[in-house]
């Protein structure tokens, strides 16, 4: 088997990447907390940094603009989403965990300029979503230490895959 390092020396071009250079990117949010950094912020934080970051894309306390909405719950919680593919998905009708909703901004938001908020901006825009979704209060503050407990509403929608793994490789030689 070929390794990626020994086809970068063969062809001549490539480098291996360091172990700070892998810190960098080992940013993963998991949906129990773990990895979350440390931090917090405030649902009036996270307004202000909308307004700025997010509001010329997704519109006005996150109803939709030019990308999608991020609010909105469906009447009763319910989940028609089998039903109509249609449907707009949102943090607050359809996302299973909080901590998703962080891991996602940290990595990929403002579209233009991923990976530029301060682990305190995430948390107050997590905060802020939260709060137009009707799931914490206005003057609730988030954190590592809490964002994980917060129940998203389709959280029991979601069940964890905890069939036998499957072994894909192909056999030796195959």
């Amino acid at each position: 088997m070929v390794s990626p390092l020994s086809k970068a020396e063969r062809l001549g071009f490539g480098r291996a990447v360091s172990a700070q250079e892998i810190q960098l990117w080992d940013i993963d949010v998991r949906p129990d907390g773990a990895g979350l950094p440390k931090g917090n912020g405030s649902v009036a934080e996270g307004k202000v940094l909308y307004l700025q970051q997010c509001l010329s894309c997704h519109g006005d306390r996150g109803l939709g603009g030019v990308n999608e909405p991020l609010a909105g719950r469906i009447a009763g919680d319910a989940f028609p989403f089998g039903r109509d593919p249609g449907l707009k998905k949102t943090i607050g009708n359809y996302w299973p965990y909080a901590t998703t909703v962080f891991d996602y901004i940290r990595r990929a938001m403002p579209f233009s300029q991923p990976g530029t908020l301060s682990d305190d901006e995430v948390y107050s825009l997590v905060a802020y979503l939260l709060h137009l979704n009707d799931i914490i209060d206005p003057d609730q503050h988030i954190g590592a230490d809490n964002l994980a407990a917060i129940r998203m509403p389709s959280r029991h929608r979601f069940v964890v895959d905890d069939r036998i793994p499957i072994d894909y490789r192909h056999p030796e030689g195959g």
